[in-house]
């Protein structure tokens, strides 16, 4: 009889909420501002062009799942990835996306050859 490697519930809601997090196109455009180093929250207002309260939503959103790390210094808040390996899961993502759409372009090019007298 097969040995069915049941995952615990707790793990996969984890693993559910950690996706959810990623799928905030607003925050994946902080991580790619935040893949060159720490920035402040200034920096990263001014560079995604919507308010301080928007983009400080996301990075306490991102701090609390483990994403990134904060740093304090005056009155100013920085913020860096805690884990570069997201800038690999991306990636992976990207890589998997894009290799559809040269597909979907390769389906039409033969179409385009095709209905040509």
């Amino acid at each position: 009889m097969a040995v069915v490697n049941t995952v615990p519930p707790e793990v996969i809601q984890q693993v559910a909420e950690y996706f959810t997090v990623l799928s905030e196109p607003m925050r994946l455009r902080i991580l790619n501002l935040l893949r060159d180093g720490e920035k402040c929250v200034q920096e990263l207002v001014e560079a995604t062009q919507t308010s301080q309260a928007n983009v400080s939503k996301h990075l306490k959103v991102m701090l609390q799942a483990g994403i990134l790390t904060r740093r304090t210094e005056g009155t100013s808040a920085y913020y860096s990835v805690a884990d570069e390996l997201i800038f690999e899961l991306c990636g992976l993502v990207c890589d998997r996306i894009a290799s559809r759409i040269e597909e979907q372009a390769k389906q039409f090019r033969n179409f385009s050859l095709m209905a040509r007298p």
